[in-house]
């Protein structure tokens, strides 16, 4: 299959990035200055992240797709302000997790953010779930650029003036070279941030305005260790088909009316398990000292037996120490409990700890 390359593969390029294959695409690992530095520099300034392989699909409809997609999406829509954004997922009937996402209301529809491994499905399921009642475009056309950082604000603002205005988690509609951006007020950082949905022939012009103004390029390996110390969930690690949001510790995003209610896909699962609880839970894990443990790491109790897995696991330049997130049975799963992590046959001292492992609070309200 051949691997597909981004509007910004040329930037990158010249910026000496080094490539991987991520869901079908040449994607930069990093940049000269390596993972740490650009991960502290994202903290303390503006990291650019291309991440134009992911899904943006658009769907179009009146209140009849509204109330469609309320038979799919634990999410109140109905009550969904325009250019407002809510975190989901799309579930089978037993709240296995096909993809989480980012679902934003526009005008004459909605535009889902779906992850680049899971678009293709993603778009299959939703077209037969609508029975193709509706416009659906999965566009290959727009690229998608996340700025994220205390001064993205500031410089993104600069360049289009007002999008320090937007609130978090919601976007509207701008302009540059006479070129309709939408730009949403979010991101996968743990710090304050937008995404930037633009043409594909204006993506790489639009990139080098940020970098002028102060912002760096970062690449996907930063990417996960800022998400990892924010707490964030990965598809194919934290979540996946084997997985429930209750189960993954997401009960938050599921809308209290919903949870009353049901009428979603999956939802006599979901409603169940919260009132019957869960055999495991998604947390927080420790480890003591410099160890660091990767993925399908073995979790053990002090009785040495094994209670879970690690999901994800690396060191955080922020927090200065390793941090992972796992699945262990609920019963262990209190904040401090002691458990033992086996890494190259020998186990480790770690402790359960609460999410995330780094804080910053995101902008609630208009910054100026």
């Amino acid at each position: 299959m051949e691997i597909k390359r981004t509007s910004l593969n040329r930037l990158h390029q010249e910026h000496k990035a080094k490539f991987v294959e991520f869901a079908g695409y040449e994607m930069p690992i990093q940049y000269s200055k390596g993972i740490v530095e650009e991960h502290k520099f994202t903290r303390s300034n503006s990291g650019i992240f291309d991440v134009s392989h992911m899904g943006q699909l658009f769907i179009y409809g009146d209140d009849a797709l509204t109330e469609d997609l309320e038979k799919i999406f634990p999410l109140d829509l109905k009550n969904l302000k325009l250019n407002s954004s809510k975190y989901s997922f799309l579930m089978n009937e037993d709240a296995g997790i096909y993809d989480d996402l980012i679902i934003t209301k526009i005008e004459k529809g909605y535009l889902i953010i779906l992850n680049a491994a899971c678009k293709d499905n993603d778009f299959k399921i939703l077209s037969n779930l609508l029975k193709d009642k509706y416009k659906m475009n999965l566009d290959e056309e727009k690229s998608l650029i996340a700025i994220q950082g205390p001064k993205s604000a500031d410089i993104l603002d600069s360049i289009l003036s007002g999008v320090s205005q937007l609130n978090f988690m919601n976007g509207n509609w701008f302009e540059f070279k006479n070129q309709k951006v939408f730009i949403t007020r979010s991101g996968y950082t743990g710090e304050d941030g937008f995404e930037a949905s633009i043409p594909n022939e204006f993506a790489e012009e639009f990139t080098k305005k940020l970098i002028e103004n102060g912002a760096l390029l970062i690449g996907l390996g930063a990417r996960d260790t800022l998400r990892l110390e924010a707490g964030l969930c990965l598809y194919g690690h934290e979540l996946g088909i084997d997985k429930t949001p209750i189960e993954a510790n997401l009960k938050w995003a599921i809308s209290k009316e919903r949870i009353v209610n049901g009428g979603f896909i999956g939802s006599d699962k979901i409603i169940n398990q919260i009132k019957e609880g869960t055999n495991q839970i998604r947390v927080g894990i420790k480890p003591e000292g410099r160890l660091i443990a990767r993925e399908k790491t073995k979790v053990f109790n002090e009785s040495e037996l094994v209670i879970g897995e690690i999901t994800s696991g690396t060191f955080g330049p922020s927090v200065s120490g390793p941090v992972a997130m796992g699945y262990v049975e609920k019963e262990f799963s209190k904040k401090d409990t002691k458990v033992f992590l086996e890494v190259r046959g020998k186990k480790h001292p770690a402790n359960i700890c609460g999410l995330p492992f780094y804080k910053k609070s995101y902008v609630k309200g208009a910054t100026k």
